[in-house]
């Protein structure tokens, strides 16, 4: 069964007393393109996670971000306390020699450079904290997958209805391919007549069975009722097919669009030209859903 490219998934999980939060979106697009959006403790992360999502989703704009939950201060921040001092000795001294009295805001002085840092966990913990989130991970791109077979499943539906409808104007065009011929036959003949009748002369039934030869063959549209008729039909099974055949379905409806094209252009007979354009209707609507497909 196909699947939709939007969706949403989360998860959350916890290690060394702090909880990471994960949430990964995906969007339409007709290729791969990932957001990752990390803290900057656990930046070193970027190209594990990019990985893991190129092997999960083929393509669609992807939107990952972790968030951290429950971070004590010891656990994000270094304070380098010789700087700090240093900063503080240098501005007392000028507020002393300038005769003003001196506040220090704790916010803005730690703004400064030098005095905090964030803190790159060690080796172990580094591997420890790579393999939860990666985990979490995992789980938040299983419920995206999920959701994005449900929705998957839902335009399956819509894009059968469409194809539904196609087959019905399909087997009119089919019916009234047959007599049109003759109907062109009836009226050529019948304006002939007319037109001999006025100069008194006699039709050559041989001339006109050529004339209307030739018409039947330049309008036979049988060949491609046909290759409409599996291109219909390779659509629904590659549906059911394959989970990710987005490209493959946008190419069989331009495929559809090109047949329906040509049977308007060769039918000669607005009856038929009218059915097909409501196929072609049909095909528009298949095109705009595809655009939804993994």
């Amino acid at each position: 069964m196909i699947n939709s490219m939007t969706g949403y998934g989360e998860a959350q999980g916890e290690i060394h007393g702090v909880t990471y939060v994960v949430e990964v979106k995906t969007l339409n697009n007709r290729y791969f393109k990932a957001n990752i959006k990390l803290p900057e403790t656990v930046g070193f992360l970027e190209e594990d996670i990019d990985k893991l999502l190129r092997q999960s989703i083929s393509r669609g704009t992807i939107n990952y971000v972790l968030r951290q939950k429950n971070v004590s201060a010891n656990g994000l921040f270094s304070i380098d306390e010789k700087v700090l001092g240093g900063y503080m000795k240098n501005l007392s001294r000028i507020a002393a020699s300038a005769g003003i009295e001196c506040r220090i805001d704790i916010g803005s002085i730690f703004s400064l450079p030098g005095i905090s840092a964030m803190m790159s966990p060690d080796e172990k913990t580094a591997g420890e904290i790579r393999d939860k989130i990666l985990s979490i991970s995992g789980e938040a791109i299983e419920k995206l997958k999920q959701m994005r077979l449900a929705e998957g499943a839902a335009v399956v539906a819509d894009l059968d209805g469409y194809c539904r409808v196609m087959k019905e104007g399909l087997e009119k065009i089919r019916d009234r391919s047959t007599v049109v011929p003759e109907e062109y036959q009836r009226k050529l003949k019948k304006r002939i007549d007319r037109l001999l009748a006025e100069a008194k002369l006699k039709l050559d039934e041989e001339t006109l069975a050529r004339e209307v030869a030739v018409f039947a063959e330049r309008s036979d549209i049988s060949e491609e009722i046909s290759r409409l008729d599996s291109h219909l039909e390779q659509f629904s099974e590659s549906c059911r097919a394959n989970a990710m055949a987005g490209r493959k379905l946008d190419f069989i409806s331009q495929e559809m669009l090109r047949e329906a094209n040509t049977i308007a252009s060769k039918a000669s007979d607005s009856e038929i030209a009218r059915l097909v354009v409501d196929i072609k209707c049909q095909i528009d609507r298949i095109k705009e859903q595809v655009q939804n497909i993994e």
